[in-house]
């Protein structure tokens, strides 16, 4: 009986371990290394961090205009400028409309296959 307690424990125990090892180790990364980026990569990083800061600088100033934290006429005066730095860096973040499209779906005889066909 106690050999069978021991080894229901010891199983139960190995079960553990190997469902939960995925989650426990350290998962090796590609490549840490900033310094891998070319220019192109560097600047479409650059880009998106652009983004979000402005993003981020007009939810702020939209909840504090909310909560009455900032005036109408402040409101105003700063959300032109902010609307700007993110529309400028969402355009720069688009594809260059002569080079390559951005993603569609696949098509077939120049029809796009969601479509009837």
């Amino acid at each position: 009986m106690t050999l069978a307690l021991v080894l229901a424990a010891l199983l139960a125990v190995v079960c553990v371990v190997a469902v939960a090892f995925p989650f426990i180790r350290e998962p090796e990364p590609e490549s840490d290394s900033l310094h891998d980026l070319n220019d192109d990569e560097r600047r479409r990083l650059e880009l998106l961090e652009e983004r979000d800061r402005a993003l981020a600088a007009l939810k702020e100033l939209e909840f504090d205009h909310r909560t009455g934290t900032i005036s109408d006429e402040d409101y105003r005066a700063l959300l032109g400028p902010l609307r700007r730095d993110a529309a400028n860096a969402l355009r720069a973040l688009e594809p260059d409309r002569a080079g390559t499209p951005p993603d569609k779906p696949e098509t077939r005889e120049g029809r796009p296959t969601g479509g009837r066909t």
